[in-house]
Formats: structure tokens, sequence, C-alpha cells
């Protein structure tokens, strides 16, 4: 049989058997959507979530100075630990492994211009903090650089909300602020990013000026956290480790005592979510392939019954000598063309959502759907494997057929 006979002879059975094809084309569709959609908004999702994580900093440790819970070396416990420059600069000379920053943090100080009054939480630190923070700035914008430090400067940069509350649809950049009755220099403004956690309040609401004239303006000398990021994020509990140890050495407590520096490992979280969007992408998938199994099902069922209504026409051909090989393919071949079908018409169902979805705005809340090459591939060959399954028994129960009961029963 060559490939137009074949075609008219499918299209024979589809036309006796419409309702069944419409419906086994249809299950076959929405078992390909489901999968391939149900997969592709997981990965949209887990993107979402460790974008929304890395506002925060990738693979950074908070650490907050406190009192120590265990005696040492004579010591007793209560002990208030106190971090200061000379820590930080001890800490970059033991661990060049890792950057690090301290960190000044207040709430009360005020923000004038013209009119608008606030009084925004403000950070001072180092340039390497926005860089292990991802604190970028907007076109235009710069954050505070080595020359602010070296001369500590007046100058400012301010979070995106913070700029529109302060300037309103302003630039900002190039503007001056008075901070507590001093004037500074806004030098940048935060580039919109998501950030679903913060110790110390949104980045989009806060200020942030050089430590150094920080220090120069509140007389303050010790840090109320430090921020430290391994440059090989494996290593961080090596490197958090000897942050304890270099600390401890210094301030001369156990270096085992976590109370005495408390810390947030963000790295933690990471590990959890890649374990938890591993099993949640795979109970996606057994869904929507139990969908799928379900419209491979439906394809079997069919080509059973165009097996009993073409019972004559197999019993001819195999009196006339045709080998039940023959048989076997044609029968399999027509049940992977539904199949096909089917599959095809899903892509283009699931291309057509992914494509739509974002202009909806609801990739705000939860990502927007991507099916990668691993998706389209890893349900392509599910399609071909449900297809080849239902169609084999039928095709080997017609291709074992006695000639002559198949034209009896015929």
């Amino acid at each position: 049989m060559n490939s137009l006979s074949f075609l008219k002879q499918m299209a024979h059975d589809v036309r006796h058997q419409k309702m069944r094809t419409a419906l086994t084309v249809l299950g076959i569709t929405w078992g390909t959507v489901s999968v391939a959609l149900l997969v592709a908004f997981g990965e949209g999702l887990e993107a979402k979530i460790r974008q929304q994580q890395a506002g925060l900093g990738e693979n950074i440790v908070i650490a907050w100075p406190s009192r120590t819970s265990l005696p040492y070396q004579g010591l007793g416990k209560g002990r208030r630990i106190r971090v200061n420059d000379e820590d930080i600069q001890a800490l970059r000379r033991e661990i060049p492994e890792a950057n690090f920053s301290g960190e000044f943090s207040r709430q009360s100080s005020s923000f004038k211009r013209e009119k608008v009054r606030l009084t925004p939480d403000m950070s001072a630190n180092s340039p390497i903090f926005a860089v292990m923070r991802n604190v970028i700035p907007a076109a235009g914008g710069r954050y505070i650089n080595d020359l602010d430090m070296d001369r500590r400067r007046r100058v400012v940069f301010i979070g995106n909300k913070l700029k529109t509350d302060l300037f309103g649809d302003g630039e900002g950049v190039g503007e001056t602020i008075m901070i507590d009755n001093t004037p500074f220099l806004v030098v940048g403004v935060l580039q919109k990013k998501g950030q679903d956690s913060s110790y110390g309040g949104r980045d989009e609401d806060k200020a942030f000026i050089p430590e150094s004239s920080y220090r120069g303006l509140f007389s303050e000398r010790y840090y109320e956290n430090v921020i430290f990021q391994a440059k090989d994020a494996p290593s961080t509990p090596v490197v958090t480790k000897k942050v304890y140890e270099t600390l401890a050495r210094r301030h001369k407590f156990d270096p085992t005592d976590k109370e005495a520096i408390a810390m947030w490992d963000t790295t933690e979280g990471a590990k959890f979510f890649a374990i938890f969007f591993g099993i949640f992408r795979g109970f996606l998938a057994i869904v929507g392939s139990f969908t799928l199994i379900v419209g491979g099902i439906g394809v079997s069922n069919i080509m059973y019954v165009v097996l009993e209504e073409r019972m004559k026409e197999i019993g001819i051909k195999l009196a006339i000598g045709a080998k039940p090989r023959f048989i076997q393919t044609q029968f399999l071949l027509e049940t992977l063309t539904i199949t096909a079908v089917g599959g095809a018409l899903g892509f283009l169902i699931t291309i057509g959502v992914m494509a739509v979805f974002p202009y909806a705005g609801l990739d705000e809340y939860v990502g927007t759907p991507k099916a990668s090459a691993l998706v389209l591939l890893s349900t392509s060959a599910l399609l071909g494997l449900i297809g080849f399954i239902a169609g084999y028994f039928p095709a080997r129960r017609a291709s074992m057929l006695d000639p002559v009961v198949a034209l009896k029963l015929g």
C-alpha cells in the first residue's frame, strides 16, 4: 500500500468514525496541553520565585553581632559583641575567598525636598554592598563608589519608590535633598526589581549613603550587621565557619557560639526551593502524563472499533497474500498519525497560551510560562510512546487474524 492509498483508507475510517476520532484527537490534544502547560507554568513560577529571591542578593549571608551565650576562657556569657571597620578589614585579609561589607542602619533621619518630608530607612555601606545585594542603578545613575568613600562625599542613592515619593515623575539624579538638614546629592536611583524578603525594609523604599560619610555625621563606629558572599556559592558553609573563627578570635568568644553572631544564610533557602521545585515539576508532569495516557486509551479503543469494522477487508488482504507485518504496520501508522495530529494541536495551543499570557498581566504573580527544549522533547517522546503502545495491540491482533475467520466475521 502506497502513501496515497494509506491516506485514502485513513480518511475513509475517519468519515465512518467522526465522533470517536474527534474525541480521541481531543483527548490527545488536552493531554499534550496538560503536560506542556503544567510543566511550563512550573518552570515560570520557579524562575519568578528565584528572581524575587535574588532581589535580596544571591548566595549572601547576613550576620548580626549579638551577645555571647557560652562562657569562654574565664569570660562570662552575655557579653555584647560589636563589629567595626577593623573587623571587616581583618575578614577581608583572612578570608579572601569572600566579599564583605559592614552596614549601618538608621530609621529616624529626616529627608526634605521642597514641601516633602519623609523618614525612610537609610543604609550606609561600601560599594561592594551593591554587588552582593543586587542593588542595580537605573540608566543615568550610579551607586556609591570608592572616591565617595575616600572623600566622604555627601551623596545618596535612593530606591525607585522613594524617588517617586520625593520627586514624583522627575528624574531625581542630580537633584539635592536634605538629610537631617545636611545637603546630599542624588547620584542614582534603584532599577525596579522584585524582592520577596528583606531584613530592614524593601530596597525600593530605602536610601543608601557612603559609610564613611555616615560615620562623620553620626559618630557611630559599630556596624548593625555584616554581609558577606562567598565567591564560590558551594563554599558558603566553609566561609561561614571561618567568619565565626575570625571574629571569635578577635572578640574572645567560643567559635561554636552561634548566638554571639546570628546569621541568615540565604543559600539554605535556595537549596530548599531547588528540591521543592524539582518535586513540584515532577508532580505536575505526572498529573499531565496521566491525562495524556487517558487520551492514549481512547486511541486504542477507536482502533479496536476500526478493526471490527474492517475485518472483511483484512481477511481479503491476508487471503491474497498480504503479510501480517504489512497489516500490523498499517494499523500502527494510523494510530501514530492520530496521535501526532492531537499532539500538534496541543503544542499549538500551548504556544498560543504562553504567547498571550504575559499580556494579561498575570505573569507578575505566577511568572511567565516557559516551554524549554527538554519539556518539548519529553512531551513528544511521551506522545510517541503512548501512540505506539495504543496502536500496537490492535495492530498485533489484526495481523494475527486467520483469513477464513476474518472473512466469516466480516
